[in-house]
């Protein structure tokens, strides 16, 4: 597809995020299944959507943390082969922290720690620089021209 023609599909727009969002939280499962996992008798959703279990107090919670960093970085890969833009790369990481947020207020209330608000604040800021950063350097690629015609 060209950058230059602008074409406005909702659909897909809508699979790129529903795409994005189920590989950040698999991504999330895994680093919480190693991090976290290891550290206590039975791993739950509580990990992924209580904003209790984001706390700097004890070392389990900042596992939780560093799970959550972790895959925002992991994000911004799948943004490279999922978004390609440079210029989206900052509204789907919103839009996927905004979906996480609701989900975080269903589960679990409004999030009243200061802690899940730094963490997730900066797995916006990290996964939209990131990604942006990772599109930018594959925009910038050379076009290979093949010097010689080939005999057709």
């Amino acid at each position: 597809m060209f950058y230059g023609a602008v074409v406005w599909d909702p659909w897909l727009i809508v699979a790129q995020i529903v795409c994005l969002q189920c590989m950040y939280y698999s991504t999330l499962g895994f680093f919480l299944s190693i991090l976290v996992g290891t550290r206590v008798s039975r791993l739950s959703l509580v990990y992924f959507f209580d904003y209790v279990t984001v706390t700097t107090s004890t070392v389990t919670g900042w596992c939780v943390c560093a799970s959550f960093l972790l895959s925002s970085a992991a994000g911004a890969v799948y943004m490279l082969y999922l978004v390609e833009r440079a210029k989206k790369c900052l509204d789907f990481s919103v839009t996927l922290y905004i979906i996480h947020l609701f989900i975080c207020i269903v589960y679990g209330g409004w999030p009243s720690s200061i802690a899940w608000w730094i963490v997730n604040g900066t797995g916006i800021a990290l996964m939209a620089l990131l990604g942006e950063y990772l599109c930018i350097r594959r925009e910038l690629q050379e076009i290979p021209i093949p010097r010689y015609r080939s005999n057709v």
